[in-house]
């Protein structure tokens, strides 16, 4: 009996010596490097990554529909890369990307496809359609390429407080608007012009889905206001002048939110 209880005792005592520095080992890691991530939880964080990667998509479709002069489909497609835009954001911190996959910048994945979408893409809309004035309109789009790289490059383009600094390249609006309300080239030119000036002026502009003031009302406002411009893209070339003024009322209520937020935060 004590032969056999001798192995016995010595297999118990070494199976939980053994399981004791396993869990050591692994608290020792966690401290180390962070909390271990399961497999579940990494498959989480690169879907919300490849989701964002989808605005690439959208883009590349505006820029194919833009060279076939199917201008109405290119914004339909800027419109799918701003609702991914809008939501991923949501999805990463659910998912809590950044602590699951601390070796990828969503970050600047998302720079990289707001740029394409938000910029690049617009931007080469305006040109193909004759949006721009004949003979300088290339120097136009290149004034509204080069603010824009240094608004996503500048250090302070979010605050610590959500607001973007300096005008933020919503180039995809002024695109639809400016499209569809006709105006003449010199005028779309000089709207460029004024609004690539606006991005190196130091003014907070609401971040529509962080900024806490008014969040709730913004995003009601902006919900109206999305469902307003995908009808005026889907009457395009022929969009009715009442619902584009009456589609104004976000921009300009953002715009004024902005202002008054901006000298508040300054006081």
């Amino acid at each position: 009996m004590i032969v056999l209880a001798a192995p016995l005792g010595i297999g118990v005592t070494k199976f939980y010596t053994d399981r004791r520095v396993t869990v050591n080992a692994n608290v020792i890691a966690e401290v180390i490097f962070g909390p271990m991530s399961t497999p579940l939880q990494k498959a989480a964080a690169w879907s919300v990554h490849v989701y964002t990667a989808l605005g690439l998509v959208c883009g590349f479709g505006a820029l194919l529909a833009t060279m076939r002069a199917d201008y109405r489909q290119a914004f339909f497609w800027l419109v799918a890369a701003t609702a991914i835009d809008a939501s991923d954001g949501v999805l990463a911190r659910a998912a809590r990307v950044k602590e699951h996959l601390p070796a990828f910048d969503g970050a600047r994945l998302d720079d990289i496809v707001d740029y394409l979408t938000y910029v690049i893409a617009p931007v080469f809309l305006l040109y193909s359609a004759g949006s721009l004035p004949a003979g300088w309109g290339a120097g136009i789009s290149a004034v509204v390429l080069l603010s824009s790289a240094y608004g996503f490059a500048a250090a302070d383009a979010k605050s610590d407080d959500y607001f973007f600094t300096g005008f933020p390249s919503y180039w995809n609006i002024v695109a639809v608007y400016l499209f569809a309300a006709g105006l003449p080239q010199p005028v779309n030119a000089a709207i460029l012009l004024v609004l690539s000036l606006l991005v190196f002026v130091r003014i907070g502009y609401v971040y529509p889905s962080r900024t806490p003031v008014l969040r709730g009302l913004t995003t009601v406002f902006g919900l109206v206001w999305a469902v307003m411009v995908v009808a005026i893209i889907w009457m395009m070339p022929e969009v009715r002048p009442a619902l584009l003024i009456v589609s104004l009322f976000f921009p300009i209520y953002y715009t004024v939110l902005s202002l008054v937020l901006h000298r508040r935060r300054r006081i």
